[in-house]
């Protein structure tokens, strides 16, 4: 199955020191290149981005067509090109947090999942032990906004509530 991704879920996990989860859950994740630009300026933040040049993260051109771009233009270039991709690669899941981006992707047929989504994924897997510590670390260390009632809805779906 291809999966690409936005630049968020990524930063997310690289945060939490937990980006092998989605070798674990996908072995391949496609970005596209303004992906991969804006991944490499978390060093600038003190992340080790050294993680991020591994085999099964690949990193691809995408050219954006200019109507799709009028229609995403209230998004970064990240996230159009991770759409863009998505949508031109046929993937089986966009991994994206933004809403302005998830709803865009959904009205084109893309199947999303965000942060949180692969957390519970990684947790019913087996791949992580807790879901609970690892956002309480993104609540506290990462400028990650999610509601309490998200928090508990997630919280509840991985029985650690």
């Amino acid at each position: 199955m291809v999966v690409v991704s936005d630049t968020s879920v990524i930063s997310g996990l690289l945060i939490l020191d937990q980006l092998s989860i989605l070798e674990e859950l996908f072995d391949e994740v496609t970005i596209p290149k303004a992906v991969h630009h804006e991944l490499m300026d978390l060093d600038r933040f003190g992340y080790d981005i050294s993680k991020l040049e591994t085999a099964w993260i690949k990193v691809r051109a995408v050219e954006v067509d200019e109507v799709l771009s009028r229609q995403l233009e209230k998004l970064d270039i990240g996230e159009i090109e991770a759409i863009t991709l998505a949508k031109e690669l046929e993937a089986g899941w966009l991994l994206i947090d933004e809403k302005k981006g998830r709803r865009y992707a959904e009205a084109l047929g893309i199947q999303i999942i965000g942060l949180l989504g692969i957390l519970v994924k990684a947790k019913q897997k087996g791949v992580i032990i807790a879901v609970k510590p690892l956002i309480e670390k993104l609540s506290n260390t990462a400028e990650f906004r999610m509601s309490q009632s998200l928090i508990d809805l997630i919280l509840t779906t991985v029985n650690e509530k």
